[in-house]
C-alpha cells in the first residue's frame, strides 16, 4: 500500500461548497460526500483539520457594503462557520469518524474553545478537527484563518477546494481560453491578483514555506489523489 505524501493537512472549505445545488443552507447530500471523502484519507493515518467557511448562510463583507457595521456584519459571519462546523462533525460521525470542533469564539455548549495544544493532540489522537469562527477577529477572512491554523498545527500542506480544477490566468467559467497553471509560485499569485487565497492569506503562506493544493472537490476521489501525492490542480509553493 502506498504511503500518503502528508502526515498532517488542512482542508480549506467555502461554506458554499456544503449548500450544493441549493441557493442557500446546508444539503446533508453534499456534506455527506464531503465527509465520506475526509473519512478516507483520515483512514490511510493522515491527520486532518478543516477550517470552513459561513457564505451559505452569511457574508460579512457584502453586508457592510450595503451599511452593516463591517464588525458587527464580520462576527455574524463567524457564527455562520459555526453552524457550518456543526453540520460537518454531524456528517462526519455518521462515517464514524471521532470529530471535534473548535471555535475561536467560545460558546462551550456546542464547541471547544481553540486552544492550539489541545487541537494538536486531538489530531495525534486521530481525530478530525474543525475550526470554526475564523481567527475570532473582524476583517479577516476565512482564508487567512486556514493559513494561520494550518501554521499553528504544522500542517504540511493546505488544500483548498473549490469548484473548478485549478488555479487559471482567468474565471475560467468566464473565459475559456484561460491558461491553466500546474504549478505557480506565491509571487505570481500575489502580482497577478489570481483569487486562490486573500493576499494575506498568501504572504502567510510564502513567509511559512507552506504549499497550496488548489483542487476540485466536485470530482470524487480527488482528496484522496491530493494527499498521496499525485499530480492533480495546481500547486502554489515558492
Amino acid at each position: 500500500m502506498s504511503v500518503p505524501a502528508y502526515h498532517r493537512v488542512l482542508l480549506k472549505l467555502s461554506g458554499e461548497a456544503l449548500m450544493g445545488d441549493q441557493g442557500f443552507g446546508v444539503d446533508p447530500g453534499v456534506a455527506a460526500q464531503i465527509a465520506t471523502e475526509v473519512a478516507e484519507i483520515q483512514r490511510l493515518g493522515v491527520q486532518t483539520a478543516i477550517v470552513i467557511g459561513g457564505g451559505n448562510f452569511f457574508r460579512g463583507v457584502q453586508a457592510s457594503v450595503i451599511g452593516m457595521d463591517r464588525a458587527t456584519a464580520d462576527y455574524m459571519g463567524m457564527l455562520a462557520t459555526v453552524i457550518n462546523a456543526l453540520a460537518l462533525q454531524d456528517a462526519l460521525e455518521k462515517q464514524d469518524v471521532v470529530t471535534r470542533v473548535l471555535t475561536a469564539i467560545e460558546m462551550r455548549a456546542v464547541a471547544e474553545p481553540f486552544i492550539r495544544r489541545r487541537a494538536v493532540r486531538h489530531l495525534e489522537k486521530g481525530r478530525v478537527v474543525v475550526f470554526a469562527a475564523g481567527t475570532g477577529n473582524p476583517y479577516f477572512t476565512t482564508d487567512t484563518a486556514a493559513a494561520l491554523r494550518a501554521m499553528e498545527i504544522r500542517a504540511d500542506v493546505i488544500m483548498k477546494a473549490t469548484k473548478v480544477d485549478g488555479i487559471y490566468s482567468a474565471d475560467p467559467l468566464v473565459e475559456p481560453n484561460a491558461r491553466r497553471y500546474e504549478k505557480i509560485s506565491y509571487l505570481q499569485v500575489l502580482e497577478q491578483g489570481l483569487k486562490v487565497m486573500d493576499a494575506t492569506a498568501i504572504s502567510l503562506c510564502m513567509d511559512n514555506h507552506l504549499p497550496i493544493i488548489v483542487f476540485d472537490l466536485r470530482k470524487r476521489g480527488n482528496m484522496r489523489r491530493a494527499v498521496m501525492g499525485d499530480h492533480i490542480g495546481s500547486m502554489v509553493q515558492a
